[in-house]
């Protein structure tokens, strides 16, 4: 049998690039500008020389990125391709805009396109800067640098050759999708200094490249292994500095790594730093998918030349054979679907927000992992699931064929890019090593082993052909559409199957049965017959358009803890059957206001191993009115929802789906709007087949009017008619208007938000100086990291402290300096038990002041521990004598305490402060308290911590740090 235990632990990156630092933008780093705005296009001439610097390209459309060669009707334009795709879309698109750079000649210029299909040429300033013929699924840069202008205006083409190619994947075919074309992909346009971080892509020591050789999910700590290369493009070895701060959600540093290397001109050399974080540490899980940040900044010879910014999260996912795959320790079942890029009329000319949206919907029903068919995503998608808390397998451009050496060559290259410009994100878990439908291939799984040996790689299966196993790969991931082979000795996963309850009831009936995603969850354009002529889309849980398709909604009911009710059947004459889909134990169904049936989920095979089974209720007698179903906990309703019996067509409900996301003024960005087709009631018509026109008011244009696309008029599909709004340059007011020939009108408005082509922005960071102090008596262990205070009894502590530009704190019973007691190591067990197994205790009614001096003036806090320390002793422990001859704990100790603080502000107090005890706090937490004061730099900071009935009073340890 084959081992299948298997450990990711993995601290994953998300990077970009910025032009701020910690607390405030700092000229002269690095800069990063969208350049998606303002430029030329022109369709065909592919062997024109459309890219000379004096081309008059004053009569070429103007159009924004992202951009296709051309928009798409439903029905492919007419075309009649076959799924070779031997001419839909295979033309060359030329695209042209001025750019401005910097005037310092002393930086460098750089292009950076997220994707372009399928083979990228570029000219700056009519000389020619080079070719990028990977595909059309990977970013790729060009260093422009020598063909610029500095200081001035600079003329930049691009030439987008979508023409099929023998040679590039996924051509040449046969593919059950299509490959769309044009400048599809967000572009940049970036500056550094000579001395930079390099993109990910570049080599395999380029970019940053973050593992965690330890994530612990139980005891919360976790090690983060960063690699960082760095080029010196200056003419002399330079001294550079790196430091990597890893900051928290309130803009905290909770770890700050710092590496010094010299790097000879023209060199790239990687920095390799590594660190830990045991406290506060948070995990990355779909349910609660935390996102850390780091800032990267780069010194050379002590000046700032470069800054990176990048989100990151913490997790470990394992898969053995008994309990399946486990994050962060806990069991998890992997329930989601296959994406296509592909969007009505606009192919894969996806704007981020709509990329943001897919995974918002998908999130919503409560899945928890997607496959990215067959294809790398969009940058924004995989950000989206960072976010969202959605587990990613993600695979190179295939579909069935297998090309020759220079195509399995191009095949590498865009695999090793994939793997390096996603490998940092926290969603991606799995690598698809293989062809798609033909299982696993040896080439692929040793590329991405080598690219990332951190992650899962995947078999790429299809039941009909090949080794029925995971081969080399970590997992057997096989497509189900009906009967499957498995031998049942190692994990397999649903990488594709049917949707719905029963398909997913198969997979929960073992853990070995790791997950299902099923295909797919929007339907895409395809050159597979299709009998509807005009809608040459296919198969989806939704539609092109995201509008929901019967039986989608089960998930919701199955995947999410709300509660959920949906009325699944329309309430119309001849409804014999009822399907609810409900999370709740039981639903009845109320007609009319009457209740005529009460039951609990279906009780059949099909279904016997969900949580949440569909609700079917047979239907004897029909009668028009109002359909209720609600959902029952205990007896009581805890969801519901109504359907109507359908009346005639009366009106137009028009909505735009801004749920979650903005529509930004970029002259890019789109929403899309569904024109419900319903009656007086307001109930969709779902049979209604007709056209629905649509107007736009404001700085926006309806995608595809006017044009081949046949976007508007637009028919209906289940009752609903979808459009796409694209915003203008101008913030303000849009109003859409849906209307049909004797239907009154719908409208709605949304208002536009202003662009910012700043790519990306640094958010303050506090980078705050700390010292943790460990009080005690002579003889107390101290722990790297801490400061040790030795004090003797009877006496009060002073100590010099060179952190935060210095200061002196005096440490004293108040009253009766020789009440002051310190005590020596004591053996506590429990996380930093060394840290509070010894300490000070002031045995006077007035209680023990804390006193800092000279502290510079601004914001502080302070973190005390109170504890009562009893001795851990044995005979193995070398101060198992000292230890017995304490008398400290004969002195009766206070188990509450109040602390006031005197600062520039005035006195404040807290009370009830408690105070712990014991040998033994292994699963407990030491009492402790945090108080935050400001210095106004002149005057003495106090703290005294008190027992209002005068007992004594313990103080273990503090960190004191500056605040914000």
């Amino acid at each position: 049998m084959k081992k299948t235990i298997q450990i990711l632990s993995l601290l994953c990156f998300i990077c970009t690039l910025n032009a701020h630092s910690q607390t405030q933008q700092e000229k002269g780093t690095r800069t990063k500008k969208s350049i998606n705005f303002g430029w030329k296009f022109h369709l065909g001439d592919p062997d024109g020389a459309l890219y000379t610097e004096k081309l008059d390209d004053s009569k070429w459309e103007s159009v924004n990125v992202p951009h296709s060669l051309e928009l798409t009707s439903m029905d492919l334009n007419g075309n009649q391709d076959d799924k070779y795709q031997k001419t839909f879309m295979r033309n060359v698109g030329w695209y042209r805009r001025d750019i401005t750079v910097t005037a310092d000649t002393s930086k460098k210029v750089f292009l950076e396109f997220e994707g372009v299909h399928q083979v990228t040429n570029v000219w700056v300033n009519g000389k020619h800067v080079g070719e990028y013929a990977v595909g059309g699924y990977t970013p790729f840069h060009f260093d422009i640098s020598k063909y610029v202008t500095y200081g001035g205006k600079n003329q930049v083409t691009v030439k987008a050759d979508n023409r099929k190619s023998d040679i590039i994947p996924p051509d040449p075919g046969p593919m059950d999708y299509i490959k769309f074309g044009g400048l599809y992909r967000d572009v940049y346009l970036v500056e550094t200094n000579p001395t930079h971080v390099t993109f990910n892509w570049e080599s395999d020591i380029s970019g940053q490249n973050i593992t965690t050789p330890t994530v612990d999910p139980i005891n919360l700590n976790g090690t983060v292994n960063i690699k960082t290369g760095v080029r010196n493009e200056t003419t002399q070895t330079q001294k550079t500095t790196v430091v990597n701060r890893l900051v928290d959600k309130n803009g905290l540093v909770v770890l700050k790594l710092s590496q010094t290397k010299e790097i000879g001109a023209g060199n790239e050399v990687q920095f390799n730093e590594i660190g830990s974080i045991e406290d506060n540490f948070h995990l990355w899980s779909t349910d609660n998918p935390y996102l850390y940040r780091v800032n990267t900044t780069v010194f050379e010879n002590g000046k700032l030349v470069d800054e990176t910014e990048c989100k990151m999260g913490f997790r470990k996912i394992e898969m053995n054979n008994v309990q399946g795959v486990l994050l962060n320790g806990k069991p998890i079942k992997l329930i989601g679907v296959n994406r296509h890029q592909h969007y009505g009329f606009i192919g894969d000319a996806m704007p981020n927000s709509l990329h943001y949206k897919d995974a918002l919907q998908i999130k919503k029903l409560g899945m928890n992992v997607i496959r990215t068919a067959h294809y790398p995503h969009d940058n924004a998608f995989i950000e989206a699931c960072d976010e969202l808390g959605i587990l990613i397998y993600e695979e190179a451009p295939t579909w069935m064929s297998i090309g020759s050496n220079e195509w399995f060559d191009n095949y590498e290259k865009a695999a090793r890019t994939m793997v390096r410009n996603h490998r940092n994100h926290p969603s991606v878990f799995i690598w698809g090593a293989g062809i798609n439908h033909r299982g696993y291939v040896p080439r692929a799984h040793n590329i991405m082993k080598q690219e990332d040996p951190t992650r899962f790689t995947a078999s790429q299966s299809s039941r009909w052909t090949g080794w029925q196993n995971s081969g080399l790969t970590d997992i057997f991931a096989q497509m189900i559409y009906g009967d499957y082979y498995w031998s049942g000795d190692e994990p397999i996963l649903a990488m594709e199957g049917h949707s719905g309850p029963k398909a997913v009831n198969d997979f929960m009936s073992s853990p070995m049965k790791i997950g299902h995603i099923a295909w797919t969850a929007h339907a895409y354009y395809t050159f597979h017959p299709n009998p509807d002529k005009r809608d040459k889309s296919r198969s989806g849980m939704m539609t092109v358009f995201r509008y929901p398709r019967p039986g989608l909604f089960w998930y919701q009911s199955e995947l999410t803890k709300v509660p959920f009710t949906r009325l699944e059947t329309d309430w119309k004459e001849g409804t014999q059957e009822v399907i609810v889909y409900s999370n709740a134990d039981q639903v009845e169904l109320v007609l009319n206001g009457k209740v005529i049936a009460t039951q609990s989920p279906t009780i059949k095979d099909d279904y016997k191993n969900l949580k949440h089974a569909p609700f079917h209720f047979r239907i004897e007698n029909f009668e028009k009115g109002t359909l209720t179903a609600n959902g029952l906990v205990e007896g009581q309703k805890m969801s519901s929802d109504t359907k109507m019996t359908p009346e005639a067509p009366d009106h137009i409900i028009l909505e735009l789906d801004s749920d979650g996301r903005k529509l930004t003024a970029d002259g890019s960005d789109i929403i899309v709007g569904y024109a419900k087709v319903v009656d007086k009631n307001g109930t969709i018509l779902q049979d209604v087949d007709m056209n629905i026109s649509f107007s736009v008011k404001g700085n926006a244009t309806i995608v595809g009017d006017q044009t081949a696309a046949q976007s508007n008029p637009m028919f209906t599909t289940h009752g609903v008619a979808p459009v796409l709004i694209q915003a203008g340059t101008a913030v303000g007011k849009i109003e859409v208007t849906a209307f049909a020939k004797g239907l009154k009108s719908g409208k709605t408005s949304i208002l536009s938000t202003k662009l910012d082509d700043n790519a990306f922005e640094i958010k303050t960071i506090h980078d705050l100086e700390q010292v943790k102090v460990d009080l005690g008596g002579n003889d107390q262990l101290v722990q790297f990291d801490w400061t040790p205070w030795n004090g003797n009894d009877n006496n009060a502590g002073i100590k010099i402290f060179s952190e935060m530009g210095g200061f002196t704190a005096k440490i004293e019973a108040i009253g009766k300096v020789e009440n002051t007691r310190w005590l020596g190591e004591i053996n506590v067990i429990g996380k930093y038990g060394f840290a509070c197994g010894d300490g000070v205790l002031g045995a006077t009614k007035e209680g023990l002041l804390l006193e800092l001096t000279g502290l510079k003036k601004g914001k502080y806090q302070l973190k005390t521990v109170h504890h009562a320390p009893r001795t851990n002793t044995d005979s193995m422990d070398p101060n198992q004598e000292k230890a017995a001859t304490y008398k400290i704990y004969q002195i009766p100790y206070a188990k509450k305490i109040s602390i006031s603080t005197t600062d520039k502000n005035g006195t404040t107090v807290k009370e009830n402060i408690v105070v712990t005890e014991g040998s033994d706090m292994q699963n407990k937490s030491f009492g402790n308290s945090t108080q935050y004061f400001e210095s106004d730099g002149i005057n003495p900071v106090k703290i005294i911590f008190k027992d209002p009935k005068g007992a004594a009073v313990w103080l273990n340890n503090f960190e004191l740090s500056q605040w914000y």
